[in-house]
């Protein structure tokens, strides 16, 4: 009996399943798709949504070439078919052929873009395929087809075109030629106006791939705004979005405001990359944890303190039912726009002597730094589920920092008065706590092959380039 298992083609993504099929004189049986042994066999992880058979009554019914916006596996329940595939997507093996017999005991996963086409050689036949994407007319418009007899396609059908049976729609298809090539999935970055989404778009400015887009368009406290967008067409989305306001989040319209983006919105977010299918990026926090450890690496379960917190938590748990997830969790994040470091800056320059918070332990993030590891993540695909990213090197107080930002632009850092929390917030209302230690383990990150800066030299390049990073 053949064993289960899994081989490539020359069409990249293009698989043939060899299917173990157990028969007696009653007939046979056979697993068509068993999910977990299949993707530990090489097989991706299809979520098929729909079901369709096709049923040729004659031998010589020949369909085809359509590449579809969706996965598919392939396989027959009775009958024989020959199969074709050629690539119609964008890219070096545009135009690559491949031809494989199909019967009880093997399956094809093609890719969303590929071309299909098959011929029936014994029938009845039943062909049967899932897909990862529920049809429409609205889909079927984005089919991109070729023409069974193309000359540089060149497939050699067991039963000549002119004998076969053929519909009249297939025999008027294009030549390879005429096709426009299904171009990739793209990249969508949701919170564009933040800082992490303007530092996304610095770096991924030369992709024309690259959709950025702010809460005008993509609003995810707005269910209607995220009914009404198309998600269709990404592969990855990075959720730079978020609710920030700590100490608003306190307040009766903050939760609310906080609920609905980072997590409803979220959920809702979730369950559209689950749809197409698609990576998804999201940005966490150390404000997940209380801060009772001194460092916090991936593994360690939630512990938020407030509103904020527990917020992101939630959100980090719904992102993490994805299959393709990563979760990218940072703190004291530096950009373009209002921070910490251009606040002390400010101060600094204006004779201002502040008093800072000198209990509270961490590293800052810069956001390009942020934005090329979530670069580094999508091209080198490491597993899926959680990353710390921060600078790196040895953890520092507000206090510290603040000092540091003082003489790096040639003030005295004395001038920084260090405080503890309690001092600071004395007499304030609506303020949320804090974690202690946000310092987050960056051995995970590492091992993939990032390095993050160290933040005091990243500082000192910041405030050098006279710009927000």
């Amino acid at each position: 009996m053949t064993e289960l298992a899994v081989h490539p083609t020359p069409i990249p993504g293009l698989l043939v399943i060899d299917l173990p099929v157990h028969g007696d004189a009653r007939g046979w049986f056979k697993e068509n798709w068993q999910r977990e042994k299949m993707v530990a066999a090489g097989l991706p992880d299809l979520a098929p949504v729909q079901n369709n058979i096709s049923f040729n009554q004659a031998v010589g019914v020949t369909r085809g070439i359509h590449a579809e916006p969706w996965d598919k596996y392939i396989s027959v329940a009775t009958g024989r078919v020959f199969g074709a595939w050629v690539d119609l997507r964008e890219g070096p093996s545009f135009g690559v052929t491949f031809w494989h017999e199909i019967g009880p005991d093997v399956a094809i996963f093609v890719p969303r873009g590929v071309g299909n086409a098959f011929q029936t050689l014994e029938a009845p036949a039943a062909y049967t395929y899932l897909v990862t994407a529920h049809w429409s007319e609205t889909a079927q418009a984005q089919y991109t087809f070729l023409h069974l007899a193309d000359e540089s396609a060149a497939i050699p059908w067991p039963i000549p075109l002119e004998d076969a049976e053929l519909s009249a729609k297939d025999q008027n298809h294009p030549r390879l030629a005429e096709v426009v090539p299904v171009p990739p999935r793209r990249t969508l970055v949701i919170g564009g106006n933040g800082q992490l989404g303007r530092a996304l778009s610095a770096l991924w400015q030369d992709r024309s791939d690259v959709d950025v887009v702010g809460r005008d368009r993509l609003d995810l406290a707005d269910p209607a705004s995220l009914e009404a967008f198309d998600f269709s067409p990404y592969a990855v989305i990075v959720n730079a979005a978020a609710t920030t306001a700590v100490d608003a989040a306190e307040t009766a319209e903050g939760r609310r405001e906080a609920w609905a983006v980072n997590v409803t919105g979220v959920g809702r977010l979730v369950e559209a990359a689950r749809s197409q299918h698609a990576t998804l990026v999201h940005v966490s926090s150390d404000y997940v944890f209380d801060g009772t450890r001194e460092i916090h690496d991936e593994n360690e379960p939630p512990s938020p303190l407030g509103v904020y917190g527990q917020t992101k938590a939630a959100g980090d748990q719904l992102v993490a039912t994805l299959p393709d997830h990563y979760i990218v969790r940072t703190s004291w994040v530096i950009g373009e726009g209002g921070n910490f470091v251009a606040t002390m800056a400010g101060l600094a320059e204006r004779g201002i002597d502040p008093a800072v918070v000198e209990d509270q332990i961490g590293r800052l993030t810069f956001t390009d730094d942020l934005a090329a590891a979530i670069d580094h993540l999508l091209t080198s695909r490491p597993a899926a589920g959680v990353y710390n990213v921060t600078s790196d090197g040895e953890p520092a107080s507000w206090a510290r920092i603040a000092a540091e930002v003082f003489a790096l632009t040639g003030h005295d850092p004395a001038r920084v008065h260090p405080v503890s929390t309690a001092e600071y917030y004395a007499g304030k209302d609506g303020i949320a706590p804090r974690p202690a230690h946000s310092t987050l383990d960056l051995s995970r990150i590492r091992a993939t092959g990032f390095r993050p800066r160290e933040q005091f030299a990243a500082l000192r390049e910041h405030l050098r380039a006279g710009t927000p990073s």
